[in-house]
């Protein structure tokens, strides 16, 4: 597959990633024991702030790949 393929589809798939990951969080956040307390808070917004970038890692790996000459 060409890069420039590849960079399109990545850019795509990132997209989707991230509306999901932050509408999933945005739900979650909604739960009555985050509420409750601060230090829960702090720790979930970091962690969801922070979360997709683990997901994501291996796709920008996989869009940044040379060509292959054959």
């Amino acid at each position: 597959m060409k890069i420039r393929l590849r960079k399109l589809l990545g850019t795509i798939i990132l997209l989707v990633l991230v509306i999901v990951w932050s509408l999933l969080a945005m739900a979650f956040a909604q739960a009555p024991f985050i509420a409750q307390s601060r230090l829960v808070q702090l720790v979930y917004y970091v962690v969801a702030g922070l979360g997709w970038v683990l997901p994501a890692m291996p796709i920008v790996s996989w869009m940044s790949r040379p060509d292959r000459t054959t």
